[in-house]
């Protein structure tokens, strides 16, 4: 018991830092493997134009973020007004760009908005839900993207789509299947799940807001990673560059990363490889847009400076 007890501290602490051990190493590997002269070369063909365009397409996509978790935390009954989810969001994106492992700014918000709510576990929930929706309009826009244009991985999406629709039937089996008034852990968890998917995603005055703003965010993404490939002087044609994108976006869901360098770089650096293009070029794309990320969170920062963003308590 007294082993179990302490030693759960302790494994609480080695994860986060294996994850970001493990983000720097894949950074030594790659700049191992291709040089620093690729990374150096990206960040100085930063210029004006490139910053003043991801500052723009992040208000966008941080918007539209800020909207779908109003829409999910409206569903499952806690106020949230889009001006204070707005600023919520900026601050995490902040802190993701700028802290190991690439979710601490989404763990604040959840917990900080569940407090001041007064409703910390359904504060929390909306968040982990309106993540989750993110990350499967994303998979399914890449699984669509990467099938019509040529990618490396063209061959495995039978396969990768077999097993999703595989999981996914199987949650709501699973779902169906738990009676109602089980008293298990597992019982009261899928009950809870379920209660918010319909809640908090599928609700008629919910569902269409949430998949627009996931779309047009998934949008963004692409658009700024295009912008960081022009940038760093990537003339690739877009029917080449988006798949590649899309691989590169679906590594930062990745937690083990510094500052968001890490994953993305090495699933770069092997995509543009795999493509016909180098891998040099990869790493130099990914790291311009990491930078045009981290520029484009700052004004997360002045809400950080700020300390404290009201958010009236209650429930809808």
């Amino acid at each position: 018991m007294d082993a179990e007890t302490t030693g759960t501290p302790a494994r609480r602490r080695f994860g986060p830092l294996a994850r970001t051990l493990v983000g720097l190493g894949l950074l030594a590997a790659l700049v191992a493997t291709v040089g620093h002269g690729p990374v150096l070369a990206g960040l100085r063909l930063i210029d004006a134009p490139a910053l003043a365009a991801a500052l723009g397409i992040g208000v966008l996509t941080t918007v539209c973020c800020a909207w779908r978790w109003s829409l999910v935390a409206s569903g499952l009954g806690v106020r949230l007004p889009l001006g204070t989810a707005v600023a919520h969001c900026y601050r995490a994106v902040f802190l993701n760009a700028t802290l190991p492992g690439g979710v601490l700014g989404d763990v604040h918000r959840a917990v900080r908005h569940g407090r001041d709510s007064g409703d910390l576990g359904r504060g929390v929930r909306a968040v982990v839900w309106e993540r989750t929706v993110g990350q499967v309009v994303l998979i399914v826009v890449a699984l669509v993207v990467l099938a019509a244009f040529p990618s490396p991985v063209r061959p495995f999406l039978p396969a990768a789509a077999a097993l999703l629709v595989a999981v996914g039937v199987g949650a709501v089996l699973l779902a169906r299947l738990t009676p109602v008034r089980a008293a298990s852990r597992l019982g009261r968890a899928l009950r809870a799940a379920t209660a918010d998917v319909r809640a908090g995603l599928l609700a008629r005055r919910a569902w269409c807001g949430v998949l627009l703003a996931s779309t047009v965010a998934v949008a963004g993404h692409l658009a700024t990673f295009v912008v960081a490939a022009r940038t760093a002087g990537s003339d690739a044609p877009l029917s080449l560059l988006v798949p590649l994108t899309l691989l590169a976006l679906l590594a930062m869901g990745v937690p083990a990363n510094v500052a968001g360098f890490g994953p993305r770089e090495g699933v770069a650096a092997w995509a543009f490889a795999a493509a016909g293009l180098t891998a040099a070029e990869g790493v130099t794309t990914a790291m311009v847009y990491g930078a045009l990320v981290l520029v484009a969170s700052l004004p997360g920062a002045a809400v950080l400076l700020v300390r404290r963003v009201p958010v009236p308590a209650g429930t809808v």
